[in-house]
């Protein structure tokens, strides 16, 4: 089929207010996809904010930017900010409830300047409640929502499953998701609306399945005992001779006979795989199986089947793996190795992946500022 380069979302066009964390991820998943995405960057704090965390010139998440460098506190930058706004179909923002309507460039300024504007709102807590304006970050939010407390090992104390929930699926992919919904409804209607996207109220609706589980009488609610959170003996990781780690996900009755084949063992002896009973014994005898083999060892012996065991990779051997290079999963970008636009589309393919450049003359006037305006604000172009 014939693809054509640019991306499924060509012709969106995406003003971001820069922020730190899930408003960027959900900025960078349109802009991956060919959506035309403005971002305006503060002048720079030493030590403060993004700046004081991130090296911009090494940060992922600014991908496939065009930026602009704004003082809001400027009448100048602020008229130019508003001026963007309305040649905007979607504005992100990330910052906490009220600063964008002090810099008057809230909601209500902003949609009766641009009626079909989707104005996108990234925070923790949301923008009312008891919480909105308090700060917090992604174990905060994910600590909230009730997940947090399942995820461990049993009889200790949670863990912190990196900041993969809150600020990724539950903000930035929820942000991302909720605009594209809004701009389906201005296309069709005309009218903009207020996207509020929480990370505390995405990080409850990642958690769905283990809701469902617990109606079904089929979570206790006890760290590290139950179905996918490590309890289960054909659900977890196991240690291998070499000091490395294979993954088991042998749910299935199938993939559960074929990995007990693959460790040498009857599965005559291990009927009743959903007995919580005897899960502790039989994970204690499967590591002590795996236990004898390297990691490669196993990988050569599960090659091919359908038990469900996988490496444990690093952050160096992942974009290494003979499935990710032949799926170009990881691409490298200004000498930073990153994950390529995900996912794929059978016509549309997403641009390959390039580092923020600056915002030229040309662009903005394109967007809607004066020509004097744009050129003073570009600089030196493009």
């Amino acid at each position: 089929m014939h693809e054509a380069a640019g991306g499924p979302l060509q012709g969106l066009r995406v003003l971001e207010f820069a922020a730190l964390g899930p408003a960027p991820l959900g900025a960078m998943l349109l802009a991956d996809l060919g959506a035309e995405v403005l971002s305006v960057e503060r002048v720079p704090r030493p030590g403060r904010g993004a700046s004081g965390v991130f090296d911009p010139e090494l940060d992922v998440l600014r991908r496939n930017r065009r930026v602009l460098r704004l003082d809001l506190k400027r009448e100048r930058d602020l008229r130019a900010a508003r001026r963007l706004a309305e040649g905007a179909e979607v504005l992100i923002e990330g910052f906490r409830p009220g600063v964008m309507e002090r810099l008057g460039l809230g909601p209500r300024e902003c949609l009766q300047g641009n009626p079909r504007l989707v104005y996108a709102r990234m925070t923790g807590w949301g923008q009312h409640g008891p919480l909105a304006t308090s700060v917090g970050h992604d174990i905060n939010y994910l600590a909230l929502s009730g997940m947090l407390h399942a995820i461990g090992e049993p009889g200790g104390k949670p863990v912190v499953p990196l900041n993969l929930v809150a600020d990724g699926g539950a903000g930035g992919m929820m942000l991302a998701f909720g605009v594209l919904a809004a701009v389906i409804h201005a296309r069709a209607t005309g009218q903009g609306q207020v996207v509020d996207a929480a990370m505390g109220e995405g990080c409850a609706l990642l958690g769905s399945m283990i809701h469902t589980l617990r109606a079904m009488g089929n979570w206790n609610g006890r760290r590290g005992d139950n179905l996918l959170d490590g309890g289960a003996y054909f659900y977890g990781t196991y240690a291998c001779a070499d000091g490395g780690y294979v993954a088991v996900g042998a749910i299935e009755p199938e993939f559960h006979e074929q990995l007990l084949r693959g460790l040498g063992l009857d599965p005559a002896e291990f009927e009743a795989p959903q007995d919580r009973e005897r899960w502790p014994e039989r994970r204690e005898r499967l590591a002590r199986v795996f236990a004898t083999r390297s990691r490669q060892a196993w990988c050569e012996i599960f090659a091919g089947t359908d038990a469900c065991v996988t490496p444990v990779l690093d952050l160096d051997e992942a974009p290494r793996h003979p499935h990710h290079v032949a799926r170009a999963s990881f691409v490298d970008s200004g000498g930073v190795s990153q994950a390529a636009p995900a996912p794929r589309f059978s016509v549309t393919m997403p641009p390959v992946p390039h580092r923020p450049r600056q915002a030229g003359a040309q662009l903005l006037r394109d967007w809607g500022l004066d020509p004097g305006l744009a050129e003073d604000l570009a600089g030196s172009g493009e």
